[in-house]
């Protein structure tokens, strides 16, 4: 254990292992428990380290950085450093061994995270997905609490130029915000990191209304395709409002023909709560036309293979693409049958109800088409003020 006066000349040089021996320790004069550590395997090259007793007087060794990493000064400064803390009661090897046993993001992900989500989230796949192609290739080798905030918002930055939508960039944000939440709730992590991105917030909400004459063109289509059954459950979301999934699922006992009403279970409800879809006229016509075929099991069977529908994207597309419609995706459907709702005068609250919308937010999208509505009710005033002046040509 040679005890001399690191130079940089010494560190040029002298970083030889003595013949005979697998390693050797060059202690510095200038600061006392600053040493190299030279190993045969590596001439040439060298590891800094400081020597310190902990609180309870053991000999402990901090490594400080690589000689082809960091210069001399450098390493004394880092020395001085933790030498100070280590007065202050500070103990760089403790903290060192809590650090490693921090579990990385994707141990969490993989341990903790997704168990959880997979449980209690209809749409854990897509978290999945998110997580395996984006997010854990950038977090899934930091500790949960090494991640900050400056990376996050770097991440969800550079999402923009792989040419992901904004509404995409936002649900990888919020899916490492609702994780690292769930890390906080389980204390395993003090903070949140991810608490303040701010998120692109892109109104990426559109809504296709059909004209009357685009109406016209596919309802006359849906009554001379030779697919019926898909004809019918297309014909069943344009006079219910419901959404594909919730219809393809259902069975004839959710089906009340006497009250006319249609129980959507929790478990194929998105709201995850049952709800009842009051069933007009062209809905039961639907269902009476489906019974001549098949009143037991699910609504609607594909009668070549006998099971239920869990698709039918391919025939849609010939369907629309044959009305003229080719930018009509099918959940526009729910918008037409609000649509319907408003422009014959019903209330948002009881759109609201109809559809099934938890918040009545997302209910006001449809705010503007009472427009006809609200002139219709403007114009009864008018008619109780009779013909006080002349009419305007």
């Amino acid at each position: 254990m040679p005890k001399i006066k690191l130079t940089p000349h010494v560190i040029k040089n002298n970083l030889i292992c003595p013949d005979g021996k697998n390693r050797q320790e060059l202690c510095d004069t200038t600061f006392p428990g600053l040493y190299i550590e030279v190993r045969a395997t590596s001439p040439g090259h060298g590891t800094f380290y400081l020597r310190y007793k902990d609180a309870q007087k053991k000999t402990c060794h901090q490594k400080i950085g690589r000689t082809i990493e960091i210069t001399l000064a450098q390493a004394r400064k880092r020395a001085r450093e933790l030498k100070a803390k280590i007065t202050l009661g500070a103990d760089p090897r403790a903290e060192a061994k809590r650090e490693k046993q921090v579990m990385t993001f994707k141990e969490f992900a993989d341990d903790h995270y997704m168990p959880y989500v997979k449980k209690r989230n209809r749409s854990w796949k897509n978290k999945e997905s998110m997580l395996r192609l984006r997010i854990l290739s950038v977090f899934g080798s930091d500790p949960l609490n090494r991640i900050s905030r400056k990376k996050i918002h770097n991440f969800h930055t550079g999402l923009i130029d792989e040419n992901l939508s904004p509404a995409s960039c936002d649900h990888h944000i919020k899916l490492i915000r609702h994780a690292l939440n769930l890390a906080v709730e389980w204390e395993l992590l003090e903070r949140n990191p991810a608490d303040k991105i701010k998120l692109f917030r892109t109104d990426n909400k559109t809504e296709r209304y059909m004209s009357d004459d685009e109406q016209a063109r596919l309802l006359h289509i849906l009554k001379t395709d030779k697919n019926r059954t898909v004809c019918l459950v297309i014909l069943f979301l344009l006079s219910t409002g419901a959404r594909l999934n919730e219809a393809l699922k259902s069975s004839w006992d959710h089906i009340d023909k006497n009250n006319r009403v249609w129980r959507i279970p929790a478990t194929n409800s998105k709201s995850k709560k049952i709800r009842s879809v009051p069933l007009n006229q062209t809905a039961i016509n639907v269902l009476t036309e489906l019974a001549k075929a098949n009143d037991q099991g699910h609504l609607f069977i594909n009668q070549r293979t006998g099971k239920r529908y869990t698709n039918i994207n391919k025939t849609w597309h010939r369907i629309r693409k044959e009305a003229g419609l080719t930018n009509l995706r099918l959940h526009d459907l729910r918008h037409q049958y609000a649509s319907h709702l408003v422009n014959s005068g019903r209330s948002l609250y009881e759109v609201q109800q109809i559809l099934g919308h938890s918040d009545p937010t997302v209910t006001q999208r449809y705010a503007h088409l009472s427009t006809r509505a609200l002139q219709d009710a403007a114009e009864s005033a008018s008619a109780c003020l009779g013909d006080v002046l002349p009419k305007a040509s």
